[in-house]
């Protein structure tokens, strides 16, 4: 029998976590028992409290202003919030080298979980996560908001259905001049008294703390994250998915850290380009180095035989192709527009669709009717892979032949060694 109320608990609830966490509560059938964080003011929903430091970075310091009850639960180890066995569901918004562990845990200790992006931070940890959930049989979603996007879905279909021809390719970029200061230069420091740096670190290896590694910009430190996974993940997830692909054969990325001069491991310009067994191409730009315009009309354009169409979350328009060299044909694609009408507000956003609250209700649902999401393990863990795979070729300098079958570079123990790392004691999967 469906319960009532489905009964959540929440693990990391900084900015990311208090955006879920705010959709969460307004779900009707839904109840908040307990939530876990590392950081004091965060768990205590204090902004006051927030070290001064955090707040004169310009990172986004959630507001805290949630409406909860007096009874729910304060844990510091997201340990004791799973030994709670009146939690039917955990959502995971903690920084992504913790999310493979803490998934696993939760399917373990009988929670099904509604995990952050990019899934993962390592390939292996996906596909541990996927066994996990089919050994439990629990439910796992992963919050790709694009998988809720009505636009999207729209899209796809008009795409199977011959809307643009026999497609070819696939491409997207991101854009963010961050130039000259990115995230600074910052050396170790001791971090607030309120703050557990060693649990923050978990199953990474030990190292000083520092102001621009955490809370907030861990996505520019290789060891925690990347911005391929912050972003490319969303965008390579829709070309796949648009495309009815899989996983690719050959992956390649050049870049490099050019303009911008700060502390991070991690490129500020990036090219990435994936080819699938199909010869179709994926391509995704990720550029903080520089302006400009990446998807004149959107945010993906998806490139066929006979037109292409320009796709973001407020909608989306297919143009025919003129006709090429040598060609006379007379007809390309049949023109097509369509938009979502109207606004939604959402603090200081306005948007025309939520769609991570559409994926937030999809999850409840399912947890309470036994059904898989919109955006299951399954299909995170694929899409999360694209983007260690550009590391990986990155990092390597050169093309990477893959097996989306078996999930293992082609006759590459050099690439293989990269599938996952050793982790600190006492953590495994």
């Amino acid at each position: 029998m469906a319960p009532d109320k489905v009964r959540m608990g929440f693990i990391g609830v900084g900015n990311r976590g208090t955006q879920l966490l705010e959709r969460f509560i307004v779900q009707p059938d839904v109840r908040i028992v307990a939530l876990c964080d590392v950081y004091e003011p965060y768990l205590h929903r204090d902004r006051e409290r927030t070290h001064p430091r955090y707040l004169e970075s310009g990172i986004p310091v959630p507001p805290m202003a949630e409406a909860l009850t007096q009874d729910v639960a304060r844990y510091t180890d997201f340990r004791q919030l799973l030994a709670r066995d009146d939690i039917d569901a955990v959502c995971v918004a903690t920084p992504d080298h913790w999310h493979a562990v803490q998934t696993v845990m939760a399917f373990r200790a009988g929670k099904d979980v509604f995990v952050e992006k990019p899934l993962t931070a390592t390939i292996h940890e996906g596909r541990r996560m996927v066994e996990v959930e089919r050994e439990t049989e629990r439910i796992g979603a992963v919050c790709l908001n694009r998988r809720g996007s009505s636009v999207y879905r729209r899209l796809a279909d008009r795409i199977a259905h011959g809307a643009i021809g026999t497609v070819t390719m696939g491409c997207a970029a991101r854009l963010s001049s961050m130039c000259p200061d990115g995230i600074g230069r910052q050396g170790a420091e001791p971090p607030p008294p309120d703050f557990d740096w060693d649990m923050w670190l978990g199953p990474r290896a030990a190292q000083p703390y520092q102001y621009n590694v955490a809370p907030y910009f861990f996505r520019w430190w290789q060891a925690y994250s990347s911005q391929l996974g912050n972003w490319g993940v969303h965008y390579l997830d829709v070309i796949r998915w648009l495309m009815g692909e899989t996983g690719p054969v050959v992956v390649s990325a050049i870049g490099g850290r050019l303009a911008v001069d700060d502390d991070r491991t991690i490129p500020d310009t990036l090219v990435t380009t994936y080819q699938f067994a199909s010869g179709r191409i994926a391509r995704f730009d990720m550029l903080e180095s520089a302006g400009g315009q990446g998807i004149a009309g959107g945010e993906v354009e998806l490139r066929g035989s006979t037109g292409y169409a320009v796709v973001s979350q407020d909608g989306y328009a297919i143009h025919p192709s003129r006709p090429g060299q040598f060609q006379t044909r007379a007809e390309g694609a049949e023109p097509e527009e369509y938009s979502l009408s109207g606004d939604q507000v959402y603090g200081d956003l306005r948007i025309k669709e939520d769609t991570t609250e559409v994926l937030v209700r999809d999850f409840v649902d399912c947890v309470k009717e036994r059904r898989q999401p919109c955006c299951t393990l399954e299909e995170g863990h694929r899409s999360t892979t694209f983007a260690h795979l550009g590391n990986i070729a990155l990092e390597l300098g050169r093309s990477l032949c893959w097996d989306p079958e078996k999930e293992r570079f082609v006759d590459d123990a050099e690439a293989n060694a990269r599938l996952h790392y050793a982790y600190r004691e006492p953590w495994t999967l």
